[in-house]
């Protein structure tokens, strides 16, 4: 089948890394990894993988550094599998290609990219797997339509095998730090280099391009999203008026109701737009919490990587002053390592609660008491409190 032999050029050329684009940008790149997400693959059959994160952060290229990997480790280069499923326009010819595979492969690693762009692809892959075609198979589906990714998996249970959900998110500070080739020890810490490359890190963000001084990423992230927001049915201007309202209200709590009105849309549709733009990994939306989480307080919402910051204030016309953005830096980065983030308000706040934690970020020194378990981050603490936050 031609669209195969179009996307494996390693089945017959042993210098295909010369010819593929994925390969050769990062070849290209002066700052440049193999990302840690790729070893969290099972690659032992039966397994259904998905790979989801935000748009631009690399997971093309991270499935063509795997492929290189295992052709590196002997496996067979014939038994590896790609293709692109925008590249297939319809439901029917991915029927065709996955009927193709099934019945001319026996075994093998079948990446399957850009999934999202088939509408109903599940049933079909589903289909497939129930008829045992695929138990001999590594299977991993990525897609930028992570909105509409984030909960198929939900419909293949029992039938994912080994399988996993792969998250594949912009770099956070302590991995920045490690691909600029610093190992972040004790004396490091307070250095001006660390100091340094986390001013780079507020500029920039963790994207891979982003990472590497590429200025055109900002309108290809808008363009993109643009894209998704009108393949999901929703409208871009509502999108932007809401992004502009995010950075006004930054970092004040808002509720809902109010947060409608000033839009003027219904309080079910803010909701649809606001889990829209969560699913995308562009939002957080962060809940009060004392002894527990209260739903029907205000909500505070921090946008998740700088770049994405940069992006849309570049799209709104806004700015977020920096020490807000300070506080959106550690409430993402506590978010990751604890998988949750709140914040408190009533005589006094608390930014960010986490497990035990309870942080507040002040830019300057802060002019009323905490409580003793409240830890008090001033600017030039944050970047030694976000390195030794992932060396635990």
């Amino acid at each position: 089948m031609w669209i195969l032999e179009y996307h494996n050029p390693w089945w017959h050329n042993k210098d295909w890394e010369d010819e593929d684009k994925h390969i050769r940008d990062w070849k290209n790149q002066k700052i440049k990894w193999i990302p840690k997400w790729i070893d969290q693959i099972p690659l032992e059959p039966f397994s259904l993988n998905f790979i989801v994160g935000p748009r631009q952060v690399g997971k093309t290229t991270g499935l063509k550094l795997l492929t290189k990997r295992l052709i590196e480790k002997n496996k067979e280069p014939e038994k590896i599998i790609y293709f692109n499923a925008e590249a297939l326009g319809n439901l029917e010819t991915f029927r065709d290609v996955l009927k193709f595979i099934a019945e001319n492969f026996k075994e093998g690693f079948l990446f399957i990219d850009e999934i999202t762009a088939i509408n109903n692809w599940e049933k079909v892959l589903k289909s497939f797997i129930d008829l045992g075609k695929f138990e001999n198979f590594v299977i991993t589906c990525s897609g930028s339509s992570t909105a509409n990714l984030l909960r198929i998996p939900e419909s293949f249970m029992g039938r994912r095998g080994k399988g996993k959900d792969i998250y594949v998110l912009p770099l956070n500070f302590s991995e920045f730090v490690e691909v600029h080739g610093i190992k972040a020890n004790k004396t490091f810490l307070y250095s001006e280099e660390i100091r340094k490359l986390f001013e780079k890190y507020v500029n920039t963000g963790g994207f891979p391009r982003t990472i590497n001084s590429d200025t055109t990423f900002f309108d290809d992230f808008i363009r993109e999203l643009k894209s998704e927001i009108n393949n999901l049915n929703k409208s871009f201007s509502i999108f932007s008026a809401l992004i502009s309202q995010i950075f006004y209200i930054a970092p004040s709590s808002i509720s809902y109701l109010s947060l409608a009105q000033k839009l003027g849309i219904s309080r079910p549709t803010l909701e649809e737009y606001l889990e829209m733009l969560e699913d995308m990994f562009i939002i957080k939306i962060i809940y009060w919490k004392n002894h527990a989480m209260v739903f029907r307080k205000e909500k505070k919402i921090m946008i998740r990587d700088p770049a994405i910051i940069k992006s849309l204030s570049l799209l709104t016309g806004k700015e977020i002053r920096k020490d807000f953005l300070y506080e959106w830096i550690v409430q993402e980065h506590l978010f990751r390592k604890f998988g949750e983030i709140y914040y408190f308000k009533n005589s006094y706040e608390i930014d960010c609660i986490a497990k035990n934690l309870k942080i507040e970020i002040k830019a300057g020194k802060p002019h009323r008491k905490y409580p003793k378990e409240v830890k008090i981050l001033e600017k030039e603490d944050i970047p030694k409190f976000l390195i030794e936050l992932f060396s635990k």
